[in-house]
């Protein structure tokens, strides 16, 4: 199976995603954060750092449950302000 390379929005969206799971754990230990979350400290770095660009849906919402922040949040931040009517629709 060949992956389709990533547009630059969705690389954007991913950084978005990544400042907000930073900015969220403020501070917490990013292992037990990642521990809590079911995914490598290393993979919560890349994530918050924009390297993972597109983490998988169990891995949002692991990070999501872990950091105690809501799905649907997450959800609009990865959408962008230029998105946001597709959520409510």
């Amino acid at each position: 199976m060949v992956r389709v390379p990533l547009t630059p929005e969705q690389i954007e969206a991913g950084r978005r995603l990544g400042a907000l799971f930073r900015e969220t754990r403020a501070g917490r230990d990013p292992a037990s954060v990642a521990l809590s979350a079911g995914i490598s400290p290393e993979t919560l770095r890349k994530i918050e750092m924009g390297r993972l660009p597109s983490p998988g849906f169990g891995t949002v919402v692991g990070l999501c449950a872990a950091l105690g922040l809501p799905l649907d949040t997450a959800a609009q931040v990865w959408l962008g302000p230029t998105d946001q009517h597709l959520a409510a629709g």
